[in-house]
């Protein structure tokens, strides 16, 4: 039976998984991506995590990597060729959000990752991968968990500082950062100054919005909106797309922020197919893996 690899490199997860020929998982391990990767992604980190976590023969097999900070066609094919030198099967590497669509077997589709950070990515017609968005955690990254908390904040010390009564969003981030005023959140954000540590506190907002809090329902409305609006920047650079396909924990778990995703991407362009993941990302990436995998590749006869 032949096999192949899928590795998910996320901000915050890495998932990997050995799959027979047909896709059905034989093996699979998630590990904190903090754990293994420094500032860049060593190539032999990566291969040292496949053989200690699906065994010695997986460096042999067909491997296809969707990577959180391979945001260009350069950056993938840098790390297709560290890891053909330390591999012994075909390898492939696209951006981790480009594994959304496989990972549902759309076609045609540009993949938007909702998670501790947020981007949208495809590829033109020249095959160039092309992403909007994905700042990271201080500049950008709207509808992330880290994008909601900086803005949800702000938008509480902003009326903290006008004076308002505090709602029940400032009351529960208050809580949550352990400050009584918004000073204290400001400094307390300060010192806790990662997207994961912003992040984790997510939940909070959402819980706002349900307990009525007017500014934690607009501003979960608004990072919809941003989201929806990636797949017009795409779209004006070239990239022609039929459907969009959705993943990451925030989107995928927040019904809140779906609503808004979907609303505003219907409206902005109602020909566009949305589907929102509901499956791991590796799936892609084990997708990916079974078009290079030499005993699937058809032959052609003269």
């Amino acid at each position: 039976m032949a096999e192949v690899v899928g590795v998910d490199i996320g901000g915050t997860k890495t998932h990997l998984a050995l799959a027979s020929d047909d896709g059905a998982l034989l093996r699979q391990a998630v590990v904190s991506t903090s754990s293994w990767r420094d500032a860049g992604t060593s190539a032999a980190a990566l291969r040292e995590l496949i053989v200690t976590q699906l065994g010695e023969a997986a460096a042999t097999r067909p491997l296809a990597v969707g990577a959180h900070g391979c945001d260009s066609t350069a950056q993938c094919r840098a790390l297709e060729d560290a890891l053909r030198a330390q591999l012994a099967g075909p390898v492939t590497v696209v951006n981790d959000a480009e594994l959304m669509p496989p990972a549902l077997d759309v076609e045609a589709a540009i993949g938007i990752a909702v998670g501790t950070g947020s981007i949208a990515v495809a590829r033109d017609a020249n095959g160039e991968l092309l992403t909007a968005g994905g700042w990271g955690w201080l500049l950008g990254d709207e509808g992330s968990s880290a994008g909601i908390v900086r803005e949800a904040t702000r938008a509480v010390l902003l009326d903290l500082d006008r004076g308002a009564a505090p709602d029940v969003l400032t009351r529960r981030l208050l809580a949550a950062f352990d400050a009584s005023d918004g000073p204290e959140l400001a400094m307390a954000l300060t010192r806790a100054a990662s997207a994961e540590a912003w992040g984790s506190h997510a939940v909070e907002v959402f819980a706002a919005a349900d307990d009525g809090s007017a500014v934690a329902a607009r501003i979960i409305r608004e990072a919809g909106t941003h989201l929806a609006s990636l797949v017009g920047q795409l779209q004006a650079r070239g990239v022609r797309a039929d459907a969009v396909v959705a993943g990451g924990a925030v989107i995928e778990g927040q019904p809140r922020l779906r609503d808004a995703f979907t609303t505003a991407l219907t409206r902005e362009h109602p020909t566009i197919a949305i589907h929102v993941l509901d499956r791991p990302p590796v799936m892609g990436a084990v997708a990916l893996a079974r078009r290079i995998a030499p005993s699937l590749i058809p032959e052609v006869t003269s």
